[in-house]
């Protein structure tokens, strides 16, 4: 026995649109091949630059620091390079100068991070409660050191800190103060003044531009609400800025583990900066002074793995402190 089931079709219906329709899955999965590749096409020249400029020289730091050039017997016969397994990671790691070195940008973090941070904040808050005249102008005065690039600026400081030629050193003698910006305990805060001056007007128009995406109508609410200009710099317009914050204080700590172009200009006109200064002084100095190109890539790994430990640390501490802020 057969059973016939018939579907009715509405009066001025066409009978195709009785039948379901197949085009919709269809075309749903077409438009999100078209997503994919429009997505591939703009992410492509990022992970081109991202394969070129880091994962290639960091694949080849990992594989020179393995091997090394070797001379067989009493040192007259041909170098070769052979494999040395870890061997130049322990020669880093024990080396007091490269230890030296990471306490030496240790301490230079712990100084130069908070003043960078803060001040440039200031200067932002400063700026945005229109307390200073002439906006604009400020803030290029401010943004103009940058713009010097940082060989300049070394030579300019190293200048003013030049016992001898500096009108400033003259300006204390005057006044019989007697002062080594080069010394044994000055020569980090001089390095730390090099990069403020030249950086601070940078991160100062970073959190300048956040602190003008923060609505307005939260800022009058403040005022309405009896809070004074401190209290809705600090209280209000600080914590809308965090993610600002968080981001600058990461650039921040990057840069300063890669110390380099301050101290090795310095070190001309100063004993207290030797050529092993900091890890990345080290690291010129072991590849071109004295060619031992794996103990170079090894030291230049750890830096890069130090580097990444603690910028992962920045930010899980930023995450977790946000996700207790808003458990309360």
């Amino acid at each position: 026995m057969t059973t016939t089931i018939r579907t009715r079709v509405p009066a001025g219906a066409s009978p195709a649109a009785a039948a379901p329709s197949a085009s919709g899955p269809r075309a749903r999965r077409a438009a999100r091949r078209r997503q994919l590749t429009a997505a591939g096409v703009l992410m492509t020249p990022f992970f081109v630059l991202l394969v070129t400029v880091f994962l290639i020289p960091v694949g080849t730091a990992v594989y020179l620091s393995f091997f090394s050039d070797d001379q067989p017997g009493l040192g007259f016969g041909p170098e070769r390079t052979v494999f040395v397994g870890l061997r130049s990671y322990a020669a880093v790691l024990t080396d007091p100068t490269f230890l030296g070195g990471l306490g030496t940008v240790a301490l230079y973090c712990l100084i130069y991070i908070p003043l960078m941070v803060v001040g440039a904040l200031a200067l932002a808050l400063l700026l945005d409660s229109g307390v200073v005249r002439l906006r604009a102008f400020a803030q290029l005065g401010l943004f103009l050191p940058h713009a010097v690039p940082g060989i300049i600026a070394a030579l300019i400081w190293l200048y003013l800190y030049t016992p001898g030629i500096s009108p400033v050193i003259e300006l204390f003698a005057q006044a019989d103060v007697t002062i080594d910006f080069l010394g044994v305990h000055t020569v980090v805060p001089s390095i730390v003044n090099i990069a403020l001056w030249s950086n601070l007007g940078y991160n100062m128009v970073v959190f300048y531009a956040a602190l003008q995406a923060v609505p307005r109508e939260v800022i009058e609410a403040s005022v309405v609400d009896g809070a004074g200009p401190v209290r809705t710099a600090l209280q209000v317009k600080t914590p809308l800025v965090r993610a600002s914050i968080v981001m600058v204080s990461i650039f921040t700590l990057i840069w300063a583990l890669q110390l380099f172009t301050e101290p090795m200009l310095l070190s001309q006109s100063s004993p207290m900066i030797s050529s092993r200064f900091s890890p990345s002084m080290y690291i010129y100095d072991a590849a071109f002074t004295r060619n031992n190109y794996g103990l170079a890539a090894a030291a230049s790994v750890v830096l890069l793995v130090c580097t990444i430990a603690l910028s992962y640390g920045v930010t899980r501490f930023t995450s977790r402190a946000d996700v207790s802020r808003e458990a309360r």
